[in-house]
């Protein structure tokens, strides 16, 4: 027997602290200008080059981004410091990503009306993870009071796409009756904002999806009709650290590949066709039309990408509401991006109507889910 996989319930963890471009600008310009006098001699024989200042106005043209929340602004504001500056807590302690994943589950069963103890398995699906084992699930899992088991998955950007796709099999086949899919994502932790061309792209966020068999629904929800993954390997996206950065240790200050790195010309050439075709053929292959989609809750990257995918998909220019933005406020928060969208930006569709959610990024990867909303 099979049986209809639906999101009951969403929720967002919102860091307390945020940082403005202004302010992102101020503390960047003041690194860049520090840095180019501490070696003005070797910039003035050509062995190294000036670095040159931000503004405001780079940031949103090149990106679309406004602001972004942060787990910790002091760090990343000071020219000394410029990266988040993160306690190293006891092994005792909850974990910061399992407390911020705690916080968003808690709201996305509120939100569909359950208890922790109705939930059978925990997927934590992040494209940056705090530790290597034992895995952050688990403690999410221990934290919630959840029986069942759960399990950690990166596929960076696309990671909640992934996630879904993976709790609504379980929950399809009869494995589970729900599970809990969040996203922890900080990523603060792992940008280099010391580099111009990228240290206004991310910032931190938690989100959390309940995803029940149909029949289990207490109110209004989404069914998942389809998902859809596929993964192409890429270097143009790449970190080669791992894991979240508390401090700068000796000899790696300098690895600049220990951080997030992309070649921003390649991921646009290649993978707004990737994605674009991908939702088509998927929107294609289950008989909806661009006519019949009413919602399209895309990750949030760049502005400009999701202009263009939209405008691929749908045929034309969106129209206001069509195609959520969150990227003003929350900047690149990786695989959580999508599912803010998603969250804030979904009550007011009717019975019927159809979306699609769709998240892409490292990897290459891109996964697509179709919902329909009922009740």
């Amino acid at each position: 027997m099979t049986y209809t996989p639906a999101i009951t319930g969403t929720g967002v963890y919102t860091p307390q602290q945020s940082i403005s471009n202004a302010e992102l600008v101020l503390a960047f310009n003041a690194y860049a200008d520090r840095y180019n006098a501490e070696n003005a001699d070797a910039i003035a024989a050509g062995e190294l080059e000036a670095k040159e200042h931000s503004s405001e106005a780079f940031i949103v043209k090149a990106s679309g981004i406004e602001s972004r929340f942060v787990m910790d602004k002091s760090g990343i504001l000071d020219p000394n410091v410029m990266h988040p500056l993160l306690r190293q807590r006891s092994d005792d302690e909850p974990g910061i990503m399992a407390e911020m994943a705690v916080d968003a589950a808690r709201k996305a069963l509120a939100q569909a009306g359950r208890d922790a103890s109705a939930v059978d398995a925990v997927i934590c699906a992040a494209s940056n993870m705090e530790r290597a084992y034992p895995a952050i699930a688990i403690e999410i899992q221990q934290l919630l009071g959840i029986d069942g088991f759960a399990f950690d998955m990166n596929v960076a950007c696309s990671s909640a796409t992934f996630g879904i796709q993976a709790a609504a099999d379980m929950v399809r086949s009869g494995s589970v009756r729900s599970a809990l899919v969040v996203n922890p994502e900080i990523c603060s932790g792992h940008l280099e904002w010391r580099d111009r061309d990228c240290h206004f792209i991310f910032g931190d966020v938690a989100t959390a999806t309940l995803i029940e068999r149909e029949e289990d629904a207490k109110g209004p929800h989404f069914t998942i009709r389809s998902t859809r993954c596929a993964t192409v390997f890429s270097n143009n996206i790449r970190n080669n650290n791992g894991f979240l950065r508390r401090s700068r240790p000796a000899g790696v200050s300098d690895r600049r590949d220990m951080q997030f790195m992309q070649n921003g010309r390649k991921v646009f050439k290649e993978v707004l066709p990737l994605v674009s075709d991908h939702i088509s053929t998927h929107m294609s292959d289950e008989g909806i039309d661009n006519t019949g989609l009413k919602r399209l809750w895309l990750h949030q990257a760049n502005k400009q990408m999701n202009d263009f995918i939209g405008k691929k998909v749908l045929g034309r220019t969106h129209e206001p509401g069509e195609q959520p933005n969150i990227l003003q406020d929350y900047a690149n928060t990786s695989s959580a991006g999508s599912i803010i969208a998603f969250s804030q930006n979904s009550d007011d569709l009717g019975d019927g109507d159809v979306g699609l959610i769709c998240s892409f990024g490292a990897g290459y990867s891109v996964g697509s889910v179709i919902v329909e909303r009922r009740g």
